[in-house]
């Protein structure tokens, strides 16, 4: 009998754990198959789809926060200064990479911007060595170098796109180091950033309407496309709170090459984008440094449970 608690608490654990697998792969998935919603509004400009993102995304998340009864976190957020202009520079971080990204998609370099999110857990490593004095292991120096191998050599044949994937994974690292040392919830955040965003996107839609060139309105399903990517952007961030919670850091590590896997396979395989054999050559060198990645965050695993036993 007295090992029921115990018993119950174990099932209790797994069942969180398998919700956050689900949760996970879900966000990621999401995230990976973004580029084939941001195609169904192709002829829409980048600049006015990010501005629908943010409008819409204010809109979805004020329901979120009204079902969580998260109001009170999100209204403490405008009485702390140092808190709110750290939220407006993730922001305007997370607002450039939203541009970047549905411009590429636009544009067809899908694969480009698969390579900044392959890139992007490379660079957080390379930040926290840099900004948070977090000692860089033998394996983890040794996979930065061979990824900057694997850019330089992009640069040489590709430097044309090359800006897509650098802009991506930097911009998107920093906004991940600014979140990192801003103490908020994931939810009331987001909804800080898109309403600090909010003011210039009204103004954008505005604009184009004055020009008579706002896509929205003209046409039943570009209109509800557009309605729809604040769903798209918030439901992913809000899966990913709920794995964080529930699931250890080197499995949410593992699952992240999820989405610029199938970012990768859209690109290559749906949109028929070229792979010449210097991308195909940068790609593999990136590739061998995750791996040579991964492995080095699992040997680390597998080390501290050993302490810890």
């Amino acid at each position: 009998m007295s090992s029921q608690p115990t018993d119950i608490a174990d099932a209790e654990q797994a069942a969180q754990r398998r919700a956050g697998l689900l949760a996970g792969v879900g966000a990621y998935a999401i995230w990976g198959l973004m580029p084939l919603y941001f195609k169904l509004l192709g002829h829409v400009s980048p600049f006015e789809i990010v501005a629908h993102r943010v409008i819409w995304s204010v809109a979805f998340l004020a329901i979120v926060l009204a079902a969580m009864r998260q109001y009170r976190a999100f209204v403490a957020i405008f009485s702390q200064p140092r808190i709110l202009a750290a939220l407006a520079l993730s922001a305007v971080l997370i607002g450039i990479n939203w541009l970047v990204y549905i411009w590429a998609v636009d544009t067809d370099h899908v694969v480009a911007a698969s390579l900044g999110y392959f890139l992007n857990p490379l660079v957080n490593v390379l930040l926290g060595t840099l900004v948070l004095k977090e000692v860089l292991r033998r394996r983890q120096a040794v996979a930065i170098g061979i990824a900057a191998a694997g850019v330089a050599l992009l640069a040489i044949g590709e430097w044309q796109t090359l800006w897509i994937s650098l802009a991506l994974a930097i911009s998107f690292a920093f906004y991940g180091l600014v979140r990192k040392l801003t103490p908020v919830p994931s939810t009331s955040g987001l909804a800080v950033e898109t309403l600090v965003l909010c003011a210039p996107a009204l103004a954008l839609v505005s604009f184009y309407a004055a020009q008579g060139t706002l896509a929205f309105g003209e046409d039943r399903w570009v209109t509800l496309g557009l309605i729809g990517t604040g769903a798209l952007t918030s439901i992913p961030l809000i899966l990913f709170a709920i794995s964080a919670r529930a699931l250890p850091l080197v499995t949410l590590g593992l699952m992240q090459y999820i989405a610029p896997s199938l970012q990768f396979l859209c690109g290559v395989f749906l949109f028929g984008e070229p792979m010449s054999a210097g991308r195909w050559g940068s790609f593999l060198l990136i590739w061998v440094a995750l791996a040579l990645f991964v492995w080095d965050s699992l040997s680390g695993a597998r080390a501290r449970r050993r302490t810890l036993a």
